[in-house]
């Protein structure tokens, strides 16, 4: 059965780092930071996790997911093709969130969005 493993945490978290050490051999990696400039990344990123789970592959959608209605809208395609649902919280401060997204390079710092303002939204 495959599974759809949902990350959920502030950006510099540690999601990233937590699939590559536990998951990057056996699932797929969907996040909408493969895609930075890209139009309709949510569209796309229900496409290549339908994709992968009707392949048979299970998935980890490494993104922030910071509200239920964004869990939601991927436990139904996970249902859907019956892949089983997996959720990991990563609960870091602003303050290392932000530390750690400032050590990251140039590169990465422009895709990624405001800690602060990402906490706001973990709050609600």
């Amino acid at each position: 059965m495959p599974e759809l493993v949902i990350l959920i945490g502030l950006p510099g978290a540690g999601k990233t780092t937590f699939y590559r050490e536990r998951f990057a051999a056996t699932h797929v990696h969907v996040s909408k930071d493969l895609w930075p400039n890209a139009a309709g990344r949510e569209a796309r990123q229900r496409r290549a996790i339908d994709e992968a789970l009707a392949a048979g592959s299970s998935v980890v959608v490494d993104n922030t997911n910071p509200s239920a209605a964004d869990r939601a809208a991927l436990m139904e395609l996970a249902r859907a093709r019956n892949a089983r649902v997996i959720g990991y919280f990563f609960d870091v401060s602003t303050r290392a969130a932000v530390a750690s997204c400032e050590s990251t390079t140039p590169l990465l710092r422009a895709v990624v969005p405001d800690v602060n303002l990402m906490n706001a939204a973990f709050r609600r």
